[in-house]
């Protein structure tokens, strides 16, 4: 072979030897000296392959790999070219083996295997949050190394990586005329149907997919060898590939299943059993045929993964209680049994009559206590609901504030003999007080439900955290932002040490300090929280969960409050498809997504939109809520702000007094919302002109937003900004400038 095509060296590489070779470009062991000494693997284009497609898609990979830090993807060190002008990029070397290949060798059973996929998944995650498709995972694409004697799989390959949301080279990547990109056997049906402009992220679940089964069965769901290429080409485009489940095809192998259970360590008929249930649906919804019905992200495969790992619920398989209990008895094997002995021992212990007596009646005491407890909650029920009738109503209209307000009375004068009910009753009636908007007796009932429980309780106990959660988000609300932390702060640490840092309630507290932090310009300290609570969330509740699409939400909020549009809109995206999906058309969350839609619309100068989407939000909002909520407010000033840039004067006027009257009736008068309306209808007056009427507005706004954000809040700046044009328009440059450096 020539010297060109294996030269000595390459740029200040030294060429050892040749560690493979694709389709276009050749794979060097080479050694650099300078400035590190370090061994490396260098790609080169081919000889001859420098056509513009080729070009192209090396430069694709050499940019994909370079845009990625994480420790399952091979890392791109430095690029160039070669004196002819060939590319070449130099990485890690990767000693491995292809994944399946190295499970095998070392006959790693099921679980060990399923470990070594997870962080597979977590590797294409990331790579599909730096905007990146691999599009051809395989095996041999997935090599395994071994590190201090733990096995660290590598992604290796981006040749064909498709950029999502970032551009990976000047040249064009396309896709030639009935040639598909990928491995066929591994290739998704959308995929497959060559034009390859209706590809995303999902392409790579069903790779995944299948690297799974083969990890499971040893075989491939079907093998285009077996079938034909072209016709197992035409089955996948047509959807009609119809592979059978993973126990279904160790099943279809006849005496060679035996071998396949052999190297996972176990015999064929205990890994049928293995494999049958969970792991083939967690399989088959990975490779589903349509894509809308696959994981939605690598992480949520890698999530069902782990709790197949930790025997809980999968969500790829319909429950059923005999199935969730059955789960329970193998994650709790021990408690389980522990439980079968103590009834054994209740039986024979019944002939020990005294203990038995003892027993019984300590049982009948406690029964008696709670039949006291429920006794007294239903005559509580009862009375409450004898306002609404028509003898003690005496022909007036009851409405359900008025029933509200008359058990919060009732709750203060009866039941202080049961101090555990009296304070969930009163947190109950207080979060419902809160979700109407009544804030300030949401908070009186959250205290009092605070301090009867600390008194009844210990101060570390779980009905003390739910009362100090409940009163830190009413706090938030209210605009009272020190005191929602204190509250929030000292509940977070209470659930923490009870649950650990992974449970939902924990979880549900730390959403409510990432939304105050957030509030009140607090970015650094609440994004951490909030993408914490994004990655819990979606592991225990899974993709479609309507409280993941209100976590989502309010991270995509928090982004757009940072004027990061581009970050924000996928999670509110998200979060409006969840809801669209799995909620009824009037349902307040719904709204809340439309809502939020509108906001990224408006951002986006797309008002005729963002007006159609406030218009859906409002529609719903009318129909669930009071005139005077919140929300109407909220929805109304989005309204106007819509009509106010488009130069509808009066309609934004009208809009945002509306939405000041019902805010200023039920926040505090700094509330930070207040200052929303304030600034938005000061706008509106000084772009008519009316520039008395503005000032004063812009005042009151600034020095609410002063007294609670922080000085380089977005909103501190808006308003400066908004007032110091103000007064230019009106001839004062001198107090324009003033009140820009801080004297106004």
């Amino acid at each position: 072979m020539s010297a060109e095509e294996h030269p000595e060296r390459i740029g200040p590489f030294r060429i050892l030897q040749v560690l493979g070779e694709g389709g276009m470009g050749i794979v060097y062991e080479a050694e650099q000296t300078q400035p590190v000494r370090r061994r490396v693997a260098l790609k080169v284009m081919k000889l001859g392959m420098d056509t513009k497609e080729v070009v192209a898609r090396f430069e694709a990979e050499r940019q994909a790999l370079a845009v990625m830090e994480h420790a399952n993807i091979a890392k791109v060190f430095e690029a160039g070219v070669t004196q002819r002008g060939r590319p070449y990029f130099v990485m890690e070397t990767v000693r491995g083996v292809p994944l399946t290949e190295y499970c095998d060798n070392r006959k790693l059973s099921t679980r060990e295997r399923l470990e070594l996929f997870v962080p597979v998944c977590q590797a294409v995650q990331h790579a599909h949050q730096k905007g990146v498709i691999h599009r051809d995972l395989k095996p041999s694409n997935v090599l395994v190394t071994e590190q201090e004697g733990t096995p660290v799989p590598k992604i290796i390959d981006f040749g064909i990586a498709k950029a999502t949301g970032q551009r990976l080279t000047e040249k064009t990547v396309v896709t030639v005329h009935g040639q598909a990109m990928g491995t066929p056997a591994y290739m998704s049906p959308e995929q497959a149907e060559m034009s390859g402009l209706d590809v995303d992220t999902r392409t790579d679940i069903y790779s995944l997919g299948v690297m799974l089964y083969e990890l499971l069965v040893g075989h491939l769901p079907i093998d285009p060898k077996e079938i034909g290429l072209q016709a197992f080409i035409a089955r996948l485009v047509l959807r009609e590939t119809n592979p059978p489940t993973p126990s279904a095809r160790l099943l279809s192998l006849g005496q060679t299943q035996g071998t396949v259970a052999a190297t996972r360590q176990t015999d064929a008929a205990a890994l049928r059993r293995e494999l049958r249930g969970d792991l083939d649906w967690i399989v088959m919804k990975a490779m589903e045929q349509d894509r809308a019905r696959r994981y939605e992200t690598a992480n949520a495969l890698a999530f069902e993964l782990r709790r197949f790992l930790r025997d809980e619920p999968v969500l790829a398989r319909p429950p059923s209680p005999a199935y969730r209990f059955g789960k329970f008895v193998r994650r709790h094997r021990t408690g389980v049994a522990a439980s079968g002995l103590a009834v054994l021992a209740l039986l024979v212990g019944a002939v020990l009559a005294t203990a038995g007596m003892v027993r019984a009646t300590r049982a009948e005491r406690a029964t008696a206590r709670e039949a006291e407890a429920a006794r007294q909650v239903s005559d509580f029920l009862v009375g409450l609901f004898e306002v609404s009738d028509p003898g003690q109503a005496r022909g007036n209209t009851i409405t359900a504030r008025e029933i509200l307000d008359r058990g919060a009375e009732r709750i203060s004068t009866e039941l202080t003999d049961q101090p555990r009910v009296q304070g969930r009753l009163m947190a109950t009636i207080g979060q419902v007080y809160r979700a109407l908007g009544l804030y300030d007796a949401a908070g009186e009932l959250a205290d009092r439900s605070l301090v009867i429980r600390e008194e009844a309780l210990s101060p570390e106990h779980e009905d003390v955290a739910a009362s100090l959660d409940l009163l830190g988000s009413v706090y938030r609300f209210q605009g009272q932002y020190d005191e929602a932390e204190a509250a929030l702060q000292r509940a977070l640490a209470i659930r923490e040490t009870l649950y650990g840092p992974d449970d939902l309630r924990v979880v549900s507290t730390l959403e409510g300090l990432a939304n105050t932090y957030t509030e009140q310009g607090k970015y650094d300290e609440a994004e951490p929280l909030m993408l914490r609570v994004v990655a819990i969330r979606e592991e225990a509740m899974g993709p479609d969960d309507p409280v993941l699409a209100r976590t989502l939400s309010n991270t995509g909020a928090l982004y757009w409050r940072q004027g990061d549009v581009e970050e924000a809109e996928p999670y509110l995206r998200r979060a409006l498809a969840i809801r669209e999906r799995v909620l009824g058309p009037d349902d307040p969350d719904l709204a809340d997504g439309y809502n939020n839609l509108g906001v990224l619309y408006w951002t986006l100068g797309r008002y005729d939109e963002a007006e159609e989407s406030y218009g859906r939000a409002r529609d719903i909002w009318s129909r669930a809520l009071a005139p005077d909520h919140p929300y109407m407010a909220a929805i109304q000033n989005n309204l106007a702000e819509t009509h106010w840039v488009q130069g509808e004067y009066a309609e934004a006027e009208s809009l945002f007094l509306q939405a000041l009257a019902i805010k200023e009736a039920i926040l505090e008068p700094d509330h930070p919302s207040i200052a929303v309306s304030l600034n938005g209808l000061a706008n509106v007056y000084r772009d008519m002109g009316r520039h008395a009427a503005a000032e004063p507005l812009y005042r009151r706004a600034l020095r609410i937003r002063q007294g609670v954000l922080q000085a380089d809040d977005p909103a501190v700046a808006e308003t400066l900004a908004d007032y110091a044009r103000m007064l230019r328009e009106a001839g004062r440059e001198e107090e324009a400038e003033a009140l820009e450096r801080g004297r106004g």
